[in-house]
């Protein structure tokens, strides 16, 4: 015996009918939030300030780097 049962309903009613909780209010604060932490840290993404951070760690792995061949090197 095989039967089909097709329901036809938006998500929200479904939502309603199966007794799980409305979400979309903590849903619209979380896309909220996470757009303002985006927008306060969209000047972190321009290139000028990804290379600062970039070549500083680069010049300080160097300066380590060559610190610890030079400590290899005294007997």
């Amino acid at each position: 015996m095989k039967i089909n049962v097709e329901i036809d309903c938006t998500p929200a009613e479904a939502r309603a009918f199966l007794g799980l909780p409305d979400v979309t209010p903590l849903n619209d604060a979380m896309v909220a939030e996470m757009q303002e932490r985006m927008s306060e840290n969209v000047a972190a993404m321009q290139p000028e300030e990804l290379m600062k951070t970039w070549t500083s760690y680069g010049l300080q792995a160097q300066d380590q780097f060559r610190r610890l061949m030079e400590a290899a090197v005294k007997p």
